[in-house]
């Protein structure tokens, strides 16, 4: 699905040539919900807003499906950490905006959108505008919009870091609900171990800047998942893992 080979992205020139990423190789297969978990500032957004196609790489390939990534495209769909909802559609409206610009007749179009409107648990909520929402329903309604444009490539930053911590919790239970019912695959950023571990099939970590994939851990943990799984022995062995992996890097 996305085969990224000796990634290296560079700012400035000369002297002032900053890498935010060097030589990074990934790999991630069709159905994969794949997290990147780093330091901060180590260029894990970077990485991503450049399968997004919203940076252009300096070098090194980036391909999704075969294809090379030239600029932003419809087989990618992004939620960021950021509301980025129009504050002046109401839910149904929001989630069927791609829908529209595809000139989608108007009864296909709310059909798709009702039903990811239910999947992502705010059926009743379609005629709300998002300042009636709370944090967790607008990442939500984000979400329903990026899966009702059917990408290839669902890409993740961050998405749950401004929400409070029970409602962080529920939107990471729903974001697996999704994934077992829906399957997209998913690249999802955080600088949280919890959430890594708990949403991945497999955990990249990467280094300080400039940015490599230092390891790539399988998460065995059996799935379905939810909250209650971080609570169990196998979560916590496998945070120790993670963590003696960075704080090596870090330290």
């Amino acid at each position: 699905m996305l085969e990224i080979v000796n990634l290296t992205k560079t700012y400035g020139t000369g002297e002032n040539t900053v890498t935010a990423v060097d030589k990074v190789n990934m790999h991630v297969a069709k159905g994969e919900l794949a997290v990147v978990v780093g330091p901060s500032g180590c260029g894990k957004s970077t990485l991503l807003n450049i399968v997004a196609g919203l940076e252009p790489r300096t070098s090194g390939e980036a391909r999704i499906m075969g294809r090379d990534i030239q600029g932003p495209g419809a087989d990618r769909g992004m939620v960021f950490q950021s509301y980025t909802l129009f504050p002046w559609l109401t839910v149904q409206q929001n989630v069927e905006f791609g829908l529209r610009i595809k000139k989608m007749p108007a009864a296909q179009r709310a059909e798709i959108a009702r039903h990811y409107v239910k999947l992502v648990g705010l059926e009743g909520r379609e005629k709300a505008l998002p300042k009636e929402l709370s944090g967790g329903m607008k990442q939500r309604v984000a979400i329903a919009r990026v899966l009702a444009n059917k990408p290839e490539m669902l890409l993740m930053d961050e998405p749950f870091g401004a929400l409070d911590a029970q409602t962080r919790l529920l939107c990471q239970d729903l974001l697996l609900d999704v994934w077992r019912d829906e399957r997209p695959t998913i690249l999802f950023i955080t600088h949280d171990i919890d959430e890594a571990i708990l949403l991945a099939d497999t955990v990249s970590i990467m280094s300080r800047r400039p940015g490599r994939i230092i390891e790539k851990i399988p998460i065995p943990i059996e799935r379905p998942r939810n909250h209650r799984t971080m609570l169990e022995k196998e979560f916590t062995d496998m945070k120790k893992t993670i963590m003696e992996t960075l704080w090596h890097e870090i330290g």
